[in-house]
């Protein structure tokens, strides 16, 4: 921990004040003393008043990511320990446990990491330079405080490759942070067997998000047509499977997460039910329009369209596209699934997107219900990075 105290700028800590983690670089007047980057400051408002303690890195347009707002609190083993048990006894009451998301972040005040429990293995991202020395510290408490529970950990794997890490000007890293071990791990949810490539698959194998919305969907399947679109590794398609489905599509452009797909199938035994194609989404649903395809329930999980605000009037365009597309294909009285995962294509504009996608189709919707991402991915009120995945169930009906 360095003496370094950082003053803000008159009228400037908005987010802050309203119970945010971050301070951007155009927010700060001045920086007294001596500091490295990935230090833990002192942040003071303009008047000297006291607002706490982050850490700091000049390479990042986020200058620092706060860690607590007690100035008196030393950063210390303790404080990471109460930190990591915390986290740990929230998962207990709102989620099942045996494969779900350890630490998200700034939504449990660690900002930068995220750990994912898949069975007994932990998968670690470490985004910002400051956590990143905290990080084996952080990792052996968790693993100390799961054994306390009985949970052992038979490996850890490193997943800090994404591409945000050079903007804190850190390097892409993957690797064993343990005793290497069989990175295809086989994880249970909701009933249905995945494996789970934590070293090759997409962020840290296995979108554990959309768990419970994933359940949600078997109600909608038995004895249905379903087409899952962007299937990633067959997650949709399965559970839809799982409950009963006739007959599951599923789609998407790579060839390495159709093959995943395909083996959790058969790890499933539902080979014949559920089959899986290598094809761009875009293509392919105005194909199925023309040859005159229905379906009892489409699935839409698209990745991401947008990840910055610059990029948002394509995301939007995407978007109405597929759901547009997609409203076709299903029967009438049938159902649709929507979601967007992108935290800059907020509620509201993911709504009017929809709805205008509706409109240009002739159909009408009657909603099911709304959702968001399950409860191991907490929403921090005033952090809205940490509120990104939108998911609705639609009745799609004609016009009539």
């Amino acid at each position: 921990m360095s003496n370094a105290v950082v003053t803000l700028k008159k009228g400037e800590g908005r987010a802050l004040k309203q119970g945010g983690a971050w301070i951007f670089d155009n927010e700060i007047a001045s920086i007294l003393g001596a500091y490295e980057n990935g230090d833990i400051v002192l942040v003071r408002d303009f008047d000297g008043y006291p607002m706490g303690r982050g850490f700091i890195n000049e390479h990042s347009k986020i200058r620092i990511r706060m860690m607590t707002r007690n100035i008196d609190q030393e950063i210390d083993e303790a404080f990471l320990r109460k930190r990591v048990q915390d986290a740990w006894e929230y998962r207990k009451k709102v989620t099942d446990t045996s494969s779900c998301r350890l630490i998200f972040g700034e939504a449990d005040f660690l900002p930068g990491l995220v750990v994912d429990k898949f069975s007994d293995v932990l998968v670690v991202q470490s985004l910002a330079l400051g956590i990143d020395k905290m990080k084996m510290t952080i990792i052996r408490l968790l693993e100390e405080v799961l054994a306390a529970d009985g949970v052992k950990i038979r490996g850890v794997f490193e997943r800090s490759d994404a591409k945000v890490r050079e903007q804190e000007g850190m390097e892409r890293v993957k690797g064993f942070l343990s005793e290497p071990f069989d990175t295809s791990v086989e994880i249970v949810e909701n009933g249905v067997h995945y494996l789970v490539d934590v070293k090759d698959g997409q962020k840290t194998g296995f979108f554990l998000d959309q768990k419970y919305n994933r359940l949600a969907v078997q109600k909608l399947c038995k004895d249905a047509r379903v087409l899952d679109c962007f299937t990633h590794t067959g997650s949709f398609a399965l559970n839809a499977a799982y409950a009963g489905a006739k007959e599951v599509i599923g789609v998407d452009a790579s060839e390495l997460g159709v093959e995943q797909a395909r083996k959790n199938a058969s790890l499933n035994g539902l080979e014949n039910v559920a089959s899986f194609v290598c094809e761009d989404v875009f293509e392919l649903l105005p194909r199925l329009e023309k040859e005159g395809e229905k379906f009892d329930v489409v699935i839409l999980d698209p990745p991401a369209f947008t990840k910055s605000r610059n990029s948002i009037k394509n995301a939007i365009k995407g978007y109405r596209e597929i759901n547009l597309r997609g409203m076709k294909l299903v029967k009438d009285g049938g159902y649709l699934c929507t979601c967007s995962c992108s935290h800059f294509m907020d509620y509201e504009l993911f709504t009017k997107t929809i709805n205008q996608a509706a409109h240009n189709v002739h159909k009408r919707l009657r909603q099911v219900e709304y959702r968001t991402q399950a409860p191991d991915h907490p929403i921090l009120w005033a952090a809205d990075e940490s509120y990104y995945l939108k998911f609705y169930i639609f009745q799609v009906v004609d016009e009539k």
